[in-house]
């Protein structure tokens, strides 16, 4: 599989000593004592510049912070565990001295979701990382949280020739309990689901310290899924210790194909009529006529929709040729399949994400999910909402993942705030969100498909919810009654106080 590198964070602009955050809220300093128990469990560290660097992740507002010499909310502390018994210990200890506790990976997500609004103890977990068994017969991966994305496949592919099969667009920074906290779909997620679907069971520790199992068994009925009370949760119901993925051997063939439509309409109804026949290849990804221009060329009027599938030789034979069928009766025309090499060799790349916020621009990616019957009017009204906002300058949108009752739409928006000062940058920031996001969910879309909720979504998540976000309010005070673990988060309000921007 070929994959590029990522580039770093947005560099600061001020040496490290002159970070300050942009996040204010009242904590109380962690003792000598405190701290002495902490390094007494595994290494910690209170060097600033590790301090700094872990109170932050990819979400875009955040790299203008950087920009401007902040980071969102600093940590006091950060632990590095390598057993479960290290987090069971350090979480006792948090829970004894009522020290918030927010669980760090790759810290690639892009709403806040790692960031310690409370400071306190930051778990960096990429030294809990590893796999420890493989059930060849069955496919079940026993994994530690901090892996990233390379290792694990690596193993699986060279030592028993299996795959996972979660390629996030993160894939090289981002590690499998990261996945598993944000809900997170990979870019092959019409062929093997998301991570949900992946999760055969779970390894975690709860606020008090204690450990519990969610179960591997295959189709389990014993009760309510435990695993996924805690698939999504960000680290505000437990901390995930352990592991068992399900895994796929390893495709022996792979075929490819690309398409153009005059409308966008046209593409999504092939889309859906090739999903409802039974056709799940791996990438069904379209793009609308402002992003295929941008990424695959063309004079701005055409859609391209990308077409990856592996496996076995019949099977994926059968698919494309249903997705053909789909297409040409939808009046596509067949593209140069080249266009599927070219994003497969940087589907990954962020740079230019970077380039225009060093620029000034306010640029962000908002992806919902909705049923076939409003992917097309979602599409326009978000975008239309998205242009509606003062310094707009472009909204476009692709369907990134395909599934039996709807899809994920990929929104892109950039803006060019009134001024280059921070105080505008979040003010356009803030008024295009608001509009995009609320005009999705008006739409019928719901909040997230696959980048968490965070602290960017925290405000949506109540109307997304409903009175149903009552309910996990209530989990989250039963498991959590201290309100430890990653305090602030969900759209949870905190019992340590209020969270106030830095004027």
């Amino acid at each position: 599989m070929t994959t590029t590198r990522l580039t770093p964070p947005i560099e600061f602009s001020a040496d490290i000593s002159q970070i300050t955050d942009r996040f204010q809220t009242t904590t109380k300093p962690l003792s000598e004592s405190f701290l002495a128990d902490l390094n007494k469990i595994c290494p910690s560290s209170s060097d600033l510049a590790d301090r700094v660097e872990h109170s932050r992740d990819w979400w875009p507002l955040a790299m203008h912070w950087s920009l401007n010499a902040q980071t969102a909310r600093r940590a006091d502390v950060i632990c590095r565990p390598t057993t479960t018994k290290h987090i069971s210990d350090i979480v006792a200890l948090c829970s004894t001295n009522s020290v918030p506790v927010t669980v760090s990976g790759g810290r690639s997500g892009v709403c806040g979701a790692a960031v310690p609004l409370f400071g306190g103890v930051v778990i960096d977990m990429t030294s809990l990382a590893g796999v420890i068994s493989v059930d060849e017969i069955s496919g079940l991966v026993e994994v530690l949280p901090g892996t990233f994305g390379p290792d694990l496949e690596d193993v699986l592919r060279e030592n028993y020739r299996l795959s996972v099969g979660h390629f996030p667009q993160s894939f090289d920074i981002s590690t499998v309990g990261g996945w598993i906290g944000s809900r997170g779909a990979g870019q092959f997620s019409t062929r093997y689901g998301k991570i949900d679907d992946m999760v055969a069971g779970l390894e975690v520790v709860l606020a008090d310290g204690s450990v519990i199992l969610t179960g591997t068994e295959p189709a389990g009925a014993a009760g309510p899924n435990l695993s996924s009370l805690f698939i999504g949760s960000e680290g505000s119901f437990g901390i995930i210790s352990k592991v068992w993925l399900r895994a796929h051997p390893i495709a022996p063939a792979e075929r490819r194909a690309a398409y153009m439509f005059g409308s966008f309409a046209d593409a999504v109804e092939a889309m859906r009529i090739s999903i409802r026949s039974g056709a799940t290849p791996a990438v069904l990804r379209l793009y609308d006529e402002r992003e295929s221009k941008r990424a695959h060329g063309g004079d701005g009027t055409q859609c391209a929709l990308l077409v990856l599938d592996e496996g076995e030789t019949i099977l994926i034979d059968a698919m494309m040729k249903v997705v053909d069928n789909a297409c040409i009766a939808n009046n596509a025309q067949s593209a140069d399949v080249a266009l599927v090499e070219h994003w497969m060799n940087h589907r990954n790349d962020t740079s230019g994400l970077q380039a225009l916020s060093k620029k000034g621009f306010v640029i962000d990616t908002m992806e919902v999910a909705v049923c076939w019957s409003k992917v097309n009017q979602v599409a326009e009204t978000v975008k239309k909402s998205i242009m509606t906002v003062t310094g707009a300058r472009s909204a476009s949108c692709h369907i990134s993942h395909s599934y039996i009752d709807g899809a994920c739409i990929y929104f892109t928006f950039v803006a060019e705030p009134a001024s280059n000062t921070l105080e505008a940058i979040e003010i356009a920031y803030d008024a295009i969100w608001n509009a995009a996001q609320n005009s999705a969910l008006d739409a019928g879309a719901n909040l997230s498909h696959h980048h968490g909720v965070g602290i960017n979504r925290a405000k949506f998540i109540k109307r997304a919810l409903g009175p149903a976000h009552d309910v996990l309010a209530a989990i989250k005070d039963a498991l959590d009654p201290k309100d430890i673990l990653n305090p602030g988060k969900l759209g949870f309000a905190s019992s340590r106080g209020e969270v106030k921007t830095k004027k």
